[in-house]
């Protein structure tokens, strides 16, 4: 059976609030959340039956589509997932959904050599390959990936929030925090570095941008009463230009770092550029280099650098050294002990 657009949006839609434990979800309250959600996505005003909604329920209970959801009705009023853990995003699609999806990507493919879709080689790729692996194939390709991360079911969620630009109320809890606090936010962006995903926001009443880890978020709900605001800032790809990771205010300005690199791993470095602001200032007789990149000063920075361990050295500026060969000795002692 496949599913026509419309139906898959509802599906998606019962889903998320259905995993929202944080809220008792009545009948009407998810024909009115489905309906907010057709208007926004595909502009229909004239709402949603609940007659579609009661039937929705139904098959996605039902294993027509694969789906099986758990979905129980408490207090004769009240309907929730059985499983807290449950969604419809991690139940199989079907053969005839796969091979739409092979289609796609096909066209996909033979797009890929035209200017505008200069960037999607590695996306086509996963696509492909998350496919034949659905379909027994065996993989031929791996990518990196860490499926233990938290916080990566509120990525659609988020990206439809920032593109159709809801105010939202974000629950959120840093790993420094004692307890949970929330804020009424404008997200702008979603950043990924390094298999973790983050969330640009702006809180009200605060006029500073603020990264979230989507790992620290507990919950999300729309505040469709609440004004939005738009970002008008630098546009994020300068704002980002001179950092590595995601670790930034406003205020911090780009630094020159002079760093050598030894003989064993200037080839690696010189292959694979810290950022892009790299240059290679200067080629010593014993093999090793001497380059500059231009990036704000923050904790991935440190903890790049340290990474490389004795095959390192930074040489200006002076309170970057000294703050990282105050790291490396703190490190060294615990080994002594």
């Amino acid at each position: 059976m496949s599913i026509n657009k419309l139906a898959l949006i509802r599906y998606k839609t019962i889903d998320q609030c259905l995993r929202n434990r944080y809220r008792k979800w009545t009948l009407e309250d998810l024909i009115e959340k489905v309906g907010e959600v057709l208007y926004d996505y595909e502009g229909i005003s004239t709402g949603v039956s609940k007659r579609t909604i009661q039937a929705d329920i139904q098959i996605m209970r039902s294993d027509r589509l694969g789906y099986n959801a758990p979905i129980i009705v408490k207090d004769k009023k009240y309907y929730a997932y059985d499983d807290p853990n449950y969604s419809i995003t991690n139940s199989p699609i079907s053969e005839a959904d796969l091979d739409k999806f092979k289609e796609i990507v096909g066209v996909l493919k033979e797009l890929n050599g035209f200017q505008y879709f200069g960037d999607m080689s590695e996306t086509i790729t996963r696509l492909e390959s998350n496919l034949n692996t659905e379909k027994g194939t065996q993989n031929c390709i791996q990518f990196e990936n860490n499926h233990q991360l938290k916080g990566l079911s509120f990525i659609n969620t988020l990206y439809q929030s920032i593109l159709n630009k809801k105010t939202l109320l974000i629950t959120y809890q840093s790993f420094t925090a004692v307890q949970q606090t929330e804020f009424l936010c404008y997200p702008y962006l979603l950043k990924e570095y390094r298999n973790r995903w983050f969330l640009i926001v702006k809180c009200k009443g605060v006029n500073m941008l603020m990264t979230m880890a989507l790992d620290r978020i507990i919950s999300i709900q729309e505040k469709p009463k609440e004004k939005y605001i738009a970002y008008n800032g630098i546009p994020f790809e300068e704002y980002y230009s001179d950092l590595i990771g995601v670790s930034k205010s406003e205020k911090d300005l780009a630094k020159k770092i002079v760093l050598q690199i030894d003989k064993s791993n200037a080839p690696y470095v010189i292959t694979k550029p810290l950022h892009a602001s790299q240059k290679v200032l200067k080629k010593e007789t014993d093999g090793s280099i001497i380059l500059s990149i231009h990036v704000v000063v923050n904790f991935e920075l440190e903890r790049e650098i340290l990474g490389f361990g004795e095959h390192i050295k930074v040489l200006s500026p002076s309170y970057l050294a000294t703050r990282i060969s105050k790291r490396l000795l703190r490190a060294a002692i615990i080994y002594k002990k």
